[in-house]
């Protein structure tokens, strides 16, 4: 779990306990107070897991590049060995 994934997550839950006591309160610009901090931190969430995605990704093609790097070494030292 990433930051912003961490961020989003207390940020939904500091929301819902907001609204939950707007909506037990009757206060109503409470309750959409809370409801834009669970809207923020959802959209916070997202962008952790899009970051998280991407990281992922990246680390995947770290591996591919890093797979076909060490098959043209040996290919090349292949090619140069006298001995077939």
């Amino acid at each position: 779990m990433n930051k912003d994934q961490m961020k989003g997550k207390l940020e939904n839950l500091k929301g819902r306990v907001k609204e939950a006591l707007g909506s037990t309160s009757g206060n109503k610009s409470t309750e959409a107070e809370g409801f834009g901090e669970r809207v923020k931190g959802a959209v916070q969430e997202k962008v952790g897991d899009a970051k998280e995605a991407i990281s992922r990704h990246d680390k995947q093609g770290d591996e591919e590049a890093t797979r076909r790097r060490i098959e043209r070494e040996e290919e090349e030292n292949d090619e140069d060995d006298p001995i077939p």
